[in-house]
């Protein structure tokens, strides 16, 4: 699993062409934002998957519902193999107003 920290959209672009040509496909790679409409904007933009229930499962995903946007973002994280150190880290990042991508195989 591979993790990095961007700026903005189009960075976030250049990487995940990146690693499409490395061999993952546009399914293996999460974008986080901490606004959830700014995370839905990029990744359809990007064509980079989001954290669902396939992920999470059903009551997980319920729960979210009610959380606030930085414990679901943790739980979204862990839930496709980040520790829970990783989760902590990139949310704190995601705060700062960067991006957190994720390829995941």
């Amino acid at each position: 699993m591979d993790k990095f920290f961007l700026e903005n959209a189009v960075q976030a672009k250049k990487k995940i062409e990146e690693l499409v040509a490395q061999g993952y496909t546009h399914d293996e790679v999460y974008v986080f934002a901490h606004s959830e409409d700014r995370e839905d904007k990029i990744s359809d933009a990007l064509d980079s998957e989001q954290v669902g229930m396939a992920e999470m499962g059903f009551l997980d995903t319920m729960k979210n519902m009610f959380t606030s946007r930085g414990d679901t973002l943790r739980a979204q994280m862990e839930s496709i193999g980040l520790s829970k150190a990783e989760a902590e880290e990139g949310e704190s990042e995601l705060d700062k107003g960067r991006l957190l991508l994720v390829a995941k195989k």
